[in-house]
């Protein structure tokens, strides 16, 4: 680890002690330390071959591998790098409408591997975070994520021209600085939290750890120290929505090494165990970390940040920078700028008269599946209107993905309240036998009941799977996924792989911060998951 230089006199005390005393359980060498990061990058290595932009497989593995020195294939970074490129323009340099923490989270991984997020495909992915409005709306990891990009490589805070407030280093410290709790602590909801969160107060103090030389800072860090040192159980591990975890003790150890305080700093021990002492009880050899110790196997997001942990933890111990001071990284040369990319999916529209209040992408999505027969609107004298803030019926649903999937309509009559001569039985008939659509009672459907979000992303998933897109996602990578929404719990246990496999799948959109599972969904976020099934799909 690294230390402060102590005197020669306080060394020789030191030598004396630990001499006499039995060695305690948390002191373990460098060996083991590199013995366990060598085998979780390789494991890491072997799962995430392809990294793409995500949360996870993505930008976490290759900060993890980058950082921790494990030997990758030449071409592992080169084919990261260039999948992001492709990606960026596919998307026009928009990463998310919404989640401001995607830019900082690639930022974070070009720059470890040497590229320059500032030009990738053309496109500049620091200047989002210019918009100091855009970065904060997600809540507070916002700014802290915004703050650790903008200083793993130094950056300078971009000039956004279309910003309303242009951004800061000030402003999102003062930001994190106001969002302390009395206890101590950070929540992702600020100050309008009623109780603070280990993982949420140390990625803040990751934040703050390049500017401890601020009275402010450095009073703000001591009582979140304080405080995570209060709740640290007799384990030497943390608990995070009320389970103890090893992603909550992983957010400590990264915060303490980057703020040079090492891991056996008295204030962390606990009846004889350190913070690596219960991040290597969740160690699989071989095969990465757990969630938490109460089974289901490893997951690949808490193998990723055991991995990065172990990765600050190794610099440390080496006398080299921080897991996010990338100060040490040797900048690749980068591509001369390409010219913008159109959009992959040009659309050809139908003109309704009610959307000027929806979404670009919905409007696109809507007007894109009117034109090809999919969805139809209603007729209001001389205007044509679709009704997107309307509920979308059992019976409607059938109707449209029966369209979007193109099948062949028959009718069967299972349902004893599906009228023969109803518009849709054929559909509700067919999408039933498709497997796509269950009843809701023996022989009955309710075809003119609505549709939650929960119901329409098992629905969807279903009918993806008739489109070729096949959802091999198991518990613990479902809980991976959804993890980052806030109220993910609400979810029912058979829409949670669903849901979880639309929203790695961009069939719904992940830029809100609640998965609101049992809200209606309205005819507009039905088009627009359609939309985005058959784009991912390939089938417009």
């Amino acid at each position: 680890m690294k230390r402060r230089v102590k005197s020669f006199s306080g060394l020789i005390c030191a030598f004396i002690l630990a001499f006499c005393l039995a060695t305690p359980a948390y002191a373990y060498e460098d060996a083991k330390v590199n013995e366990v990061t060598q085998e979780a990058g390789k494991y890491i290595a072997e799962t995430v071959k392809k990294p793409a932009v995500g949360s996870i497989g993505g930008e976490w593995a290759v900060i993890g591998l980058a950082r921790s020195g494990y030997a990758v294939p030449q071409t592992y970074f080169e084919d990261y790098y260039n999948g992001v490129e492709e990606y960026v323009k596919n998307c026009q340099g928009v990463l998310h409408e919404r989640k401001y923490t995607e830019y900082s989270r690639v930022i974070l991984a070009l720059t470890a591997i040497g590229r320059d997020p500032a030009n990738v495909g053309g496109y500049n992915l620091l200047t989002p975070l210019g918009d100091y409005d855009a970065t904060v709306w997600q809540g507070l990891n916002g700014p802290i994520w915004a703050l650790i990009a903008l200083d793993c490589g130094n950056y300078a805070v971009p000039q956004n021209p279309a910003a309303k407030t242009q951004a800061s280093r000030e402003m999102y410290l003062q930001a994190i600085l106001d969002a302390q709790l009395a206890d101590g602590g950070w929540a992702l909801a600020g100050k309008t939290a009623t109780a603070s969160d280990v993982d949420m107060t140390g990625m803040a103090l990751q934040a703050l750890s390049n500017y401890q030389d601020k009275a402010e800072v450095k009073a703000a860090t001591d009582k979140a120290l304080s405080w995570l040192s209060s709740v640290q159980d007799k384990e030497g591990g943390f608990s995070s929505w009320g389970e103890a975890n090893s992603e909550s003790v992983v957010q400590v150890i990264v915060a303490l090494t980057a703020l040079e305080i090492p891991l056996d700093d008295s204030r962390f021990i606990k009846e004889g165990h350190s913070l690596l002492d219960n991040l290597l009880s969740f160690y699989q050899s071989g095969q990465g970390f757990l969630h938490v110790q109460s089974g289901g196997g490893n997951s690949l997001m808490s193998s990723e940040q055991g991995l990065y942990a172990m990765a600050a933890i190794k610099r440390a111990n080496a006398g080299q920078t921080a897991l996010y001071d990338m100060s040490d990284v040797q900048k690749q040369a980068t591509a001369k700028p390409e010219p913008e990319q159109k959009p992959a999916v040009e659309t050809k529209t139908v003109d309704f008269a009610d959307l000027a209040g929806v979404s670009a992408e919905a409007k696109a999505a809507i007007e894109t599946l009117a034109g090809r027969g999919i969805i139809t609107g209603e007729q209001a004298g001389d205007k044509l209107n679709f009704r997107p803030e309307g509920n979308m019926t059992r019976a409607e649903f059938c109707a449209i993905v029966v369209r979007a999937l193109g099948l062949e309509t028959a009718k069967s009559g299972v349902f004893a309240d599906v009228q023969a001569n109803a518009w849709y039985a054929a559909y509700v008939d067919t999408a039933n036998a498709q497997g796509i659509v269950n009843g809701t009672a023996a022989n009955e459907f309710s075809p003119g009941s609505t549709i939650t979000r929960q119901e329409a992303a098992a629905m969807v998933a279903r009918a993806a799977a008739k489109c070729g897109l096949a959802n091999d996602l198991d518990a613990n990578a479902a809980r991976d996924i959804l993890a980052q929404f806030s109220d993910y719990t609400q979810i029912a246990d058979y829409a949670r792989v669903p849901m979880a496999f639309c929203y790695q799948q961009g069939i719904l959109d992940d830029s809100a911060l609640n998965v609101e599972p049992n809200k209606v969904i309205t005819r507009a976020e039905i088009a627009e998951m359609l939309y985005n099934m058959l784009s991912a799909a390939k089938r417009l």
